[in-house]
């Protein structure tokens, strides 16, 4: 998140990095590595050498990321091997089904939603959390069941 708050501003050392994100400085060695391999960050030697994002944060997706550094979106399986188990084992047809819905919801998400969009603090579903909540209504169930209203 660093290198994509600072973006314009020039290479920032690991050490930098690792203290403001509360990262081990060898831990985000590894990670930095890998995104240098996907060609996402770009290290600069030198005296103000360190690394820095190769794009803009806006063209740089969570999915690219996440794919990348864990390999699949989601914890169930690849969306491959869910179809798979959705042909083949019809038993469970159902549950493979959510399974995929599931990855597919959270694959969308990381999809649509770049570096940029979590510096600035919005995600593609941050309108939809942000509605006012439901009001209670006087008359609640619960009072009914365990014990009835009131006064009683």
């Amino acid at each position: 998140m660093m290198l994509a708050r600072h973006h314009k501003q020039g290479a920032i050392k690991i050490r930098e990095v690792a203290y403001e994100e509360d990262l081990p400085e060898k831990f985000l060695e590894l990670i930095l590595l890998e995104l240098k391999n996907a060609r996402m960050v770009e290290s600069v030697r030198g005296a103000k050498g360190g690394y820095q994002l190769r794009r803009d944060p806006s063209e740089i997706r969570l999915s690219e990321i996440m794919r990348l550094i864990d390999g699949p979106l989601a914890p169930f399986a690849d969306a491959e091997q869910l179809r798979v188990l959705i042909d083949r084992d019809l038993p469970h047809r159902a549950l493979y089904q959510v399974f995929l819905d599931v990855r597919d919801a959270v694959a969308h998400v990381l999809d649509n939603t770049t570096l940029a969009d979590l510096i600035v603090g919005t995600t593609p579903g941050s309108a939809k959390r942000r509605r006012t909540p439901k009001k209670k209504e006087k008359g609640s169930v619960l009072p009914m069941v365990v014990g009835g209203n009131k006064g009683e």
